[in-house]
Order: structure tokens, then sequence, then C-alpha cells
């Protein structure tokens, strides 16, 4: 079951991201059209890159081969099809993937900054925009974040590459947690303001409720595993000192509408 966890969290840390599809869709003309097209297109991708091609490399080359952890399991199958400079094909199609991974992440976190900095909890700088509504400035701030991460891993590579990959692991779940109970939350506001609802989803609330189940399930088997309290408890304090954030912040900015409505 630990190997199992650990390719579970290997696994989230890949498909992490896949949300931000609705991001760049509401920026569209249609964003109803969009945001379906593009989920639509997230899962048959899913598919298609990663199920159809580990079944191509299980189908292949035996799981206990120990060429598959020396090489990987791409390189390899390609080397066993006799298909030359297997190593430059593969390195070239991570180095694209990558630089793909790269500019989706910069595009993501300059929109949340300025987003962040719409509701007064990021920097008023990062809601300027150029001609074309491009919030530059956020995309700047997002761009130096990127280099430091680049020039920390120059400095310590094994140390930070291991930290990111399973932080990241415990953050996407408690991500698509919130994400969860939110769509939970948000819908039950909505039926009860007697809005319209254009997207529903498949077999809810109870599909809903299985996630949450499921993700509760991970992070306290993850807590009551050695290799992942360390990442479960950082995650946890990270947490709440961002709830703890948000409430002052909150709290400040109705003071300050309290004391304006009392000198007005």
């Amino acid at each position: 079951m630990g190997a199992v966890l650990a390719a579970m969290l290997t696994t989230m840390f890949s498909f992490m991201g896949t949300e931000i599809v609705t991001i760049a869709a509401a920026e569209s003309k249609n964003p109803g059209q969009q945001i379906s097209k593009a989920t639509n297109s997230v899962i048959w991708r899913i598919g298609l890159f990663y199920l159809v091609s580990i079944f191509i490399v299980v189908a292949l080359v035996p799981w206990n081969d120990p060429v598959l952890a020396a090489v990987g399991s791409y390189q390899t199958v390609l080397e066993r099809m006799g298909i030359p400079n297997a190593k430059l094909i593969v390195d070239i199609v991570v180095l694209v993937a990558v630089t793909s991974c790269l500019n989706s992440a910069l595009y993501t976190a300059s929109r949340m900054l300025f987003s962040l900095g719409k509701r007064g909890d990021a920097p008023a700088v990062s809601t300027r925009t150029n001609g074309s509504g491009t919030p530059y400035w956020a995309v700047i701030l997002s761009t130096a974040a990127a280099f430091l991460a680049v020039f920390a891993n120059y400095v310590a590579p094994a140390a930070v590459f291991e930290f990111l990959l399973a932080s990241s692991g415990a953050i996407a779940l408690l991500v698509y947690l919130v994400i969860a109970v939110s769509q939970l939350r948000m819908r039950q506001k909505r039926v009860i303001a007697g809005e319209k609802i254009a997207f529903r989803m498949w077999l809810f609330p109870g599909l809903t409720y299985a996630v949450i189940v499921f993700i509760v399930g991970i992070l306290t088997i993850m807590l009551f595993q050695e290799a992942h309290r360390v990442e479960i408890l950082a995650t946890g304090l990270l947490s709440l000192l961002v709830v703890a954030t948000g409430l002052l912040v909150a709290r400040r900015r109705k003071q300050q509408k309290l004391g304006a409505v009392v000198l007005n």
C-alpha cells in the first residue's frame, strides 16, 4: 500500500492544473460552451497520453524489469522497438511538456494574482493591465517567483524537487477537497436563491461526497505514514496560516467599512 500511496501522490501532482482550463475558458467569448469543450478535451487527453501510453508500456515491458527504474519506461519501450535516439526523443518531449506546463502555470498564477489584487488580497500593482487587458505586472511578479524556484533548484536540485513533489501531492489533494466542498456550498446557495443552473454534475451530490470521503481518507493515511507525516503537518500549518490571514483581512475590511459608515 505504501507504493500505491506514493504513486497516487505522483499522479495527483501530475494531474494538478487540469482545473485551470475553466480560467482560460472564462476569458473566451462564449465561456459556457468553451468550458464544456475544454473539460471534455482534458478527459480524452488524459485517456490518450496517460492511460493508453502506460498500457502500451506494460504490454511490451515486464513490470519488474530492472531497466525501467534505471532508464525510464518510455525510453525502454522505444529502445526495445528499435527506434534510434530514444533518449533524445524522450528528452525533447519532456522539455516541450515542461515548457508547456510552465506557460500554463504563469498564466494561472498571474490571473489568480490579478483576482486577489482586485479583492484587495494582493498588491494593487497586480491589477494593472495593458491595452489588450493582460495583467502585465501580475505576469512579471509570477515570472519572478518562477525564477526564484529555478535558482533554488540550481542550488539544491535533489532537495527542492523532492520537497515540491511531496508537498504538491498533499496540496493538490487539499485544493481538490476545497473545490468539492465549495461546490456543495455554492450549489446549495444557488438552488435556495432560485437560480437556474446551466451545468449539472453527474451523480450529484453523491459523487461529490464520495470524492470528499476519498480525499480525507488519503490525507488520514498519509498522516499515519512516517514518510508523509511531515508534509501533511506542514500543509496543515500552511492552511491554518492562510485561513487565519484571510479572517484577519476580512475583519479589518469590516472595521474599515463600519468606520466609513460612521464618518458619513
